[in-house]
């Protein structure tokens, strides 16, 4: 079922792409290029209907959070919207939404009402209301089989949301309204170093006379250098990228070539003479040499001959340590303990003669 994800990622981009380029976020113009490019007939599958509409799902669902764009969330969400009401199954297959994101969700519905795009709202709440949201702890499914360290999905340039924040922090506005406290404070601070010492008042002289220009020409140059960069990234040849990837090999070749140089290993031989053994051009001293350390085997001691070298006995007692312990002399018993088990045996069998002799009387 992964096959099919890619194919569902790149229609999904062509129709958010047509969108984008309307400048709208309003359900009518979404869902007149929904129809032109006929997405209904997404679902027409005869087997695994389930396991097809949850990868849509899915896929749509990653439209719908950030870093991308307002317009292209909102077209997320209207993905979302008809991908669940247009799937065949029964009951419908829910949205699921990773609790981390509710949190995006919230605020998506609070900029959009601010903003006053209704319709934006009306569809989330819409799918509120059809439950058609599954709360989850993780926003795809977890399988033992699958890999442990997966591709990460390639996000759309075009799509993602511009940098903008200086630009809408120091506007023209707040240029005047700061520039207006700024010779407020310039003012009543020249009346009060006026009636000070010249040196009490070179002391507190830490103002910056141009400070609102340099904030406005700081956000104009970071503007300047963004439309730059885009500029540039839109213009650079096909040539030059070759020649970047073309370094990268030359590169990576040659430090392949000073490793073999330097640990001198031999070239690997063709698949049809690699039965061969590669010879190699030594002396005759060095290759007799070169054979005994190959061949040569070391030869370990014995237990018994280490602990003859380390331990050494004299007398009766050394003789009876160098003469090989036979099995039966293990469980031998000693001459005085034999004799008396013997004693023992020999009168209980007359004990047992001398009543049987009793009881024959007897009868």
């Amino acid at each position: 079922m992964e096959s099919y994800r890619k194919p569902v990622k790149s229609d999904c981009e062509a129709l958010l792409s047509r969108f984008q380029q309307t400048q709208s976020v309003r359900f009518e113009v979404f869902s007149n290029i929904w129809k032109e490019m006929k997405f209904v007939h997404i679902f027409r599958q005869s087997h695994n209907k389930r396991a097809f509409c949850r990868l849509v799902l899915d896929v749509a669902y990653c439209y719908f959070m950030p870093p991308f764009s307002f317009q292209i969330r909102v077209g997320g969400l209207y993905l979302l919207y008809s991908f669940y009401h247009c799937q065949t199954t029964s009951p419908p297959e829910q949205i699921r939404v990773a609790l981390k994101d509710w949190e995006d969700v919230r605020n998506f519905e609070k900029e959009s009402l601010d903003a006053q795009h209704l319709d934006v709202a009306y569809i989330l709440q819409q799918l509120m209301t059809c439950k058609a949201f599954l709360f989850t702890a993780m926003p795809t499914l977890l399988h033992y089989s699958r890999k442990r360290t997966e591709e990460k999905p390639e996000l759309c340039d075009e799509f993602m949301e511009r940098p903008c924040r200086p630009q809408e922090l120091i506007n023209t506005q707040l240029s005047e309204e700061m520039s207006n406290i700024h010779e407020l404070y310039k003012n009543t601070k020249a009346s009060i170093s006026s009636q000070m010492s010249t040196a009490a008042a070179a002391s507190v002289s830490l103002i910056r006379g141009g400070i609102v220009l340099e904030l406005c020409s700081a956000v104009m140059e970071f503007y300047n250098w963004q439309q730059n960069r885009d500029t540039v990234d839109e213009a650079q040849p096909s040539q030059e990228r070759i020649s970047s990837q073309q370094e990268c090999s030359n590169r990576a070749t040659l430090l392949a070539a000073i490793k073999s140089k330097a640990y001198e290993e031999p070239s690997e031989a063709v698949k049809s003479r690699r039965h061969r053994q590669v010879e190699i051009d030594l002396p005759a001293e060095e290759d007799k040499s070169f054979l005994k350390l190959r061949h040569s085997r070391v030869t370990k001691p014995s237990l018994k001959n280490r602990t003859k070298e380390q331990i050494h006995m004299s007398g009766d007692l050394g003789r009876e340590a160098a003469r090989t312990t036979l099995i039966n002399h293990l469980v031998t018993l000693e001459p005085a303990l034999q004799e008396k088990i013997k004693s023992e045996r020999r009168f209980k069998s007359l004990n047992e003669h001398l009543e049987s002799q009793t009881k024959s009387t007897s009868h």
